[in-house]
């Protein structure tokens, strides 16, 4: 018997793949796989490609699933979620990946794999087949060891903390994550829908997402906290900050709270894929990077390609 590479199946291995994630974890995410819950979240993204979910790879043995190859939004980019038992397997996924991953741009073929920075055996397999590195697009993350005696939150004068289970105003959610993410202006109206949907997913817990509320009744900060509870863990996505709320102490109470919360549900440890200095302020610190290794093809056919 052998490893065979199968397409995935919508919304049948959906579950499949998330217990898959959930039952191969370990201590720190050294495996480096995805966490269950970033995979839920990336099913109702607004960004995602979803008519390309079945060019996702999924690799079994003996009918169970031992790998998965997977885009997070668009085609042109490969994950590699892997059981531990079957390292050996990598050269083979990086394969499925070139043959149904790739995208194209101005005429060229291209892909960006991305590849733990501890895991150098992998790394040298990408270098070795022409991929670059690009240091722009690496994506690092980060742990928060949960104390035992959670910090003090708190919030400026006139502003409080709600749960979506409080207040769930799609179109006050929408606000504070479109001017969050810094988009000019107002957020157009046909986005809301959007916002709701992206809460139809099994496990999104209304009392663990966060929102700082402003004096006016706005939501000018939005913490998304998810627990994984076989783990014990807890997943940080997404956090915003309204441009002008920044620098109140609003984002740092929401992300607080959100973890807080899961803590008492039982998380030890809370992950997020950032490195950026908001966290680590929080006591978030980097336990790896997930480097990204760029190719351009020049013809698409089977097996590994040249450049």
């Amino acid at each position: 018997m052998r490893e065979t590479f199968r397409n995935y199946r919508y919304p049948v291995d959906y579950q499949l793949i998330g217990d898959f994630l959930v039952e191969h974890y370990q201590a720190g995410n050294s495996d480096g796989n995805w966490l269950q819950p970033a995979w839920e979240y990336m099913h109702t993204h607004p960004y995602l490609d979803k008519s390309s979910l079945g060019k996702i790879g999924v690799c079994e043995y003996a009918s169970k699933i031992v790998g998965v190859v997977n885009f997070e939004s668009i085609l042109g980019e490969a994950f590699f979620q892997i059981h531990p038992d079957y390292g050996y397997l990598k050269p083979a996924m990086l394969a499925y990946a070139e043959r149904h991953l790739y995208a194209e741009k101005d005429g060229q073929m291209y892909l960006r794999v991305y590849v733990n920075d501890f895991d150098l055996d992998f790394q040298a397999l990408v270098k070795s087949l022409g991929y670059e590195k690009d240091e722009s697009c690496a994506r690092p993350f980060s742990q928060f060891v949960i104390p035992g005696l959670f910090p003090a939150i708190t919030l400026p004068p006139g502003f409080e903390l709600k749960s979506l289970a409080e207040d769930n105003d799609y179109t006050k959610i929408h606000r504070v994550l479109w001017r969050g993410f810094n988009h000019p202006g107002e957020p157009p109206a046909d986005g809301i829908e959007e916002r709701r949907l992206m809460q139809l997913t099994p496990n999104f817990q209304k009392e663990l997402k966060m929102v700082a509320v402003a004096p006016d009744g706005n939501f000018v900060s939005f913490c998304g906290m998810w627990y994984e509870p076989t783990n014990r863990i807890a997943y940080v996505e997404p956090v915003a900050t309204d441009p002008d709320f920044r620098r109140m102490g609003l984002g740092k109470a929401a992300v607080l709270e959100g973890i807080r919360r899961c803590a008492v549900l039982g998380a030890t440890v809370a992950y997020v894929g950032s490195v950026d200095i908001f966290y680590q302020a929080l006591g978030f610190n980097k336990i790896y990077t997930s480097e990204c290794w760029y190719k351009i093809f020049q013809s698409v056919g089977s097996g590994v390609y040249s450049r």
